[in-house]
C-alpha cells in the first residue's frame, strides 16, 4: 500500500511515523512523509496510521 500526507493538512505529531517508521518519516518543515511504499509486512500498519492521523492527512494513494 502507498500512502500520502497532505503536507497542508499534516500537524507534524508523529504518530504515523511511530506506528511505521520503515515508510513515514519526518521532514524538515515538521512534517510527515510517505517516504516508501508499504509492503505486504506493513500495509496493516500503513492502514493504521491512516486511521490514527488525528487531522486526517494521510490518504491511501
Amino acid at each position: 500500500m502507498r500512502a500520502f500526507v497532505k503536507d497542508d493538512v499534516c500537524i507534524g505529531c508523529g504518530m504515523c511515523i511511530d506506528i511505521e517508521p520503515s515508510v513515514f518519516k519526518m521532514k524538515e518543515n515538521g512534517k510527515a512523509e510517505a517516504y516508501a511504499p508499504g509492503t505486504d509486512e506493513t500495509d496493516d500498519n500503513v492502514a493504521e496510521a491512516i486511521e490514527s492521523c488525528p487531522v486526517d492527512a494521510i490518504e491511501e494513494a
